[in-house]
């Protein structure tokens, strides 16, 4: 079945908000999964949860934008029961259905405890990615079996899409802000050693390398420790003191 005009109105309102939103505020990103979220239980069909889960190769689980709290208790129990939909479709499937949960043989520790300690009884996962050990999915639930169509599936995913877009961007802006403070604390750390060493950049930046690799210590990291203790212990500029 076709997406019909609302939805479509729908998605290009939740574009229109991701490149609205100024980059430089720390919760952007949580501002557009909450419309997404909350645009998923009003437009796919069947739906009346929704959440993004986030898992990285530590298994660290972290349940953004949920809709209402059963989002948080049937991420909870996939990580104490290390397995689920959400799961599986971040890290094996692109789609994974379950219209009936307390029959469906897939996930049977996942599924006695979801029966038991929560009302859903029906699930639906979208991939969103899978990049340097860390997955995510969007997923939707029902309370009632026999919840999710096709369309559901079809409306979903452009869904899934959109939020895919949203954590791509707020993560390529995360490495871009630090590479940036990197670059700072680096050019702090070159100033504090020329000044202190009357050498010159080329100097102290070899010097700063040098440290890095006999310490087998990130550059960033031993500019900040530098940095640091040079704020915590001033040299005083009557010491006149060099190498």
């Amino acid at each position: 079945m076709p997406v019909d005009a609302d939805v479509h109105f729908k998605i290009a309102e939740l574009v229109r908000q991701m490149h609205a939103v100024p980059e430089t505020t720390d919760d952007s990103t949580g501002e557009v999964l909450s419309s997404i979220t909350a645009g998923a239980v009003e437009y796919v069909p069947g739906a009346q949860h929704a959440g993004v889960l986030l898992v990285d190769q530590k298994k660290h689980f972290d349940t953004l934008a949920p809709t209402s709290p059963v989002m948080n208790e049937v991420d909870q129990i996939q990580k104490e029961t290390g397995e689920g939909p959400c799961l599986q479709a971040a890290w094996d499937h692109h789609i994974v259905l379950m219209n009936d949960i307390r029959s469906d043989p897939r996930f049977p520790r996942f599924s006695s405890r979801v029966i038991d300690e929560s009302p859903v009884r029906a699930s639906l996962s979208f991939k969103l990615f899978t990049d340097q050990g860390t997955m995510g999915a969007l997923n939707v639930f029902a309370d009632h079996t026999d919840a999710f169509d096709e369309e559901s599936q079809e409306i979903g995913l452009l869904f899934a899409t959109h939020a895919a877009l949203a954590l791509r961007s707020a993560r390529q802006q995360q490495h871009f802000r630090s590479a940036l403070a990197s670059r700072d604390i680096i050019g702090q750390a070159k100033g504090m050693i020329m000044y202190r060493f009357r050498i010159d950049a080329v100097q102290a930046f070899a010097l700063l390398k040098r440290l890095s690799q006999d310490t087998n210590t990130p550059l960033a990291k031993v500019a900040e420790q530098l940095v640091e203790k040079e704020l915590a212990e001033p040299v005083e500029a009557a010491n006149g003191s060099s190498p």
